[in-house]
């Protein structure tokens, strides 16, 4: 349900799929008793999902033009309906709330994430979803290729012609193509979109086994052992050991100058259970990085390592080191198949002022080519903060969707992006990424070596130097 670097989203949503299972409701679940608004069928705007809810059970189905499978979230609903009607359905660990706005309008919202989703009500389920889905190595094939010709965002961007591409790759689909050989021409397909919110998971005895993982060409790889040297490279910088919060993803510490230091390693996994406890843990380390005795003059937050996780986390954090309300940027998703230049009506995300202790002073931002999804989300909304953040490093990897994970058939899905996070001017940074004010050396060979960090080192000087550099060429 959170948002999270390819591999781990893909990764994620098999296993949850494989843990709440896959039951799909009959006809008569779109057809019964209305004491409950939500019963029944419904169509999101954008997406190409189906939310079914019959009694206290949610499920979803992927639709395309010409297929319609059971999706991989199910939820049972954890609660009596609120006062408006929204009611709670858990996922696993996670939820989600539908709220009906009137007879044949709902909003659904999901824990962990931002945003909403509109839904429209439908008289009962597509004939389409009525009977299984065919798996042959056609139908596969033609799934795979219709849910990225529907949703995903970016073909001209990356002068991809999508047509040419399927009608060069069907023509090698036989009756008697494996599984292996359409995993194969998937990856074909995937690789030169160097999208690193694509990727495709192969789902063997139940359980999940990642088979590609898309990236922007160029950018740096993340091993342990670049991790482990990065990490002691920032630490010589610091006047003491870091206090670790979240299984080590968050650390606190302080630099020379009274300059406070904050690691965030993920947007995600602080601890056991729902959306909730990961606040929770990641209140304990801002209340440890703020709540200090001696007033701080300045902070670095530092997402170089981080491979992303749920928007909310970035939010909050955003929410923390401000005094004032501000848009973070706005969401639309892709909302006509024929047409990928339609998108649904753009929706604001504004980071508010939290009841926690806030700093207002100085930021500066560490980013690299390893800060993807969530971490970039943070990033673009920590730009329409006042006084201005300092971006100080190299440009983030390129991908702000959340993911959809796509069922293809019982052996195989697929996740791809299908929003964008638009800037002031309806613009994004899809692609290259959102740059830095100030370019440094980010975990180079040399840099590794020598244990240097040049980005931090150059934050904390523009930081204590003062007056704050700022985002100069401020949010587009």
């Amino acid at each position: 349900m959170t948002r999270r670097n390819t591999g781990r989203a893909a990764a994620a949503a098999v296993a949850l799929a494989a843990a709440v299972g896959l039951a799909a409701p009959g006809a008569a679940a779109a057809q019964g008793g209305r004491a409950n608004p939500l019963e029944g069928v419904w169509r999101t705007e954008g997406y190409g999902l189906l939310i079914a809810v019959s009694g206290d059970r949610l499920t979803t189905y992927d639709v395309t033009a010409h297929s319609c499978v059971p999706g991989w979230v199910t939820g049972t609903r954890t609660a009596a309906p609120g006062a408006d009607g929204t009611t709670r359905y858990g996922v696993g660990d996670n939820a989600l709330t539908l709220t009906p706005k009137g007879r044949n309008r709902a909003v659904e919202r999901e824990e962990g994430g931002v945003g909403s989703k509109s839904l429209n009500r439908l008289d009962a389920l597509p004939p389409l979803c009525a009977k299984p889905a065919p798996n042959d190595p056609l139908a596969v094939f033609d799934r795979f290729w219709e849910n990225f010709e529907e949703n995903y965002p970016f073909f001209a961007a990356k002068g991809i012609d999508w047509h040419a591409v399927r009608d060069e790759k069907r023509r090698t689909i036989t009756p008697t193509t494996t599984v292996d050989q359409l995993q194969a021409v998937f990856v074909d397909m995937l690789r030169p979109l160097g999208d690193a919110h694509t990727a495709l998971a192969r789902v063997v005895d139940g359980h999940p086994e990642m088979v590609f993982g898309g990236q922007r060409p160029g950018s740096t790889v993340e091993t342990e052992e670049l991790t482990a040297r990065a990490q002691q490279a920032s630490a010589a910088q610091l006047t003491g050991p870091e206090q670790l919060f979240a299984n080590g993803r968050l650390g606190v510490g302080r630099l020379p100058g009274d300059i406070g230091y904050f690691r965030v390693s993920s947007f995600g996994r602080y601890a056991d259970g729902g959306h909730q406890n990961q606040i929770d843990e990641l209140d304990r380390a801002l209340d440890a990085l703020l709540a200090g005795p001696d007033r701080l003059a300045g902070l670095v937050v530092d997402v170089r390592l981080n491979g992303g996780g749920s928007d909310a986390l970035g939010l909050h954090i955003a929410a923390r080191l401000t005094d004032r309300p501000y848009v973070a940027y706005r969401k639309v998703a892709r909302n006509d198949p024929a047409d990928p230049t339609k998108f649904t009506r753009p929706e604001p995300i504004t980071v508010r002022p939290s009841a926690g202790r806030h700093f207002t002073g100085p930021v500066a931002v560490l980013t690299s080519s390893i800060s993807t999804s969530a971490a970039e989300t943070f990033t673009q909304a920590m730009m329409g903060r006042s006084p201005k953040v300092l971006r100080v490093g190299e440009n983030t990897q390129g991908v702000f969707s959340d993911v959809m994970i796509r069922t293809l058939s019982p052996e195989l899905m697929v996740g791809l992006p299908n929003e964008k996070y638009l800037t002031r001017d309806g613009s994004t940074f899809d692609g290259p990424g959102i740059p830095p004010n100030v370019r440094t050396p980010v975990f180079t060979p040399d840099e590794l070596a020598a244990l240097r960090d040049s980005a931090l080192s150059t934050a904390r000087r523009m930081l204590t130097e003062g007056p704050q550099g700022g985002d100069r060429d401020q949010q587009r």
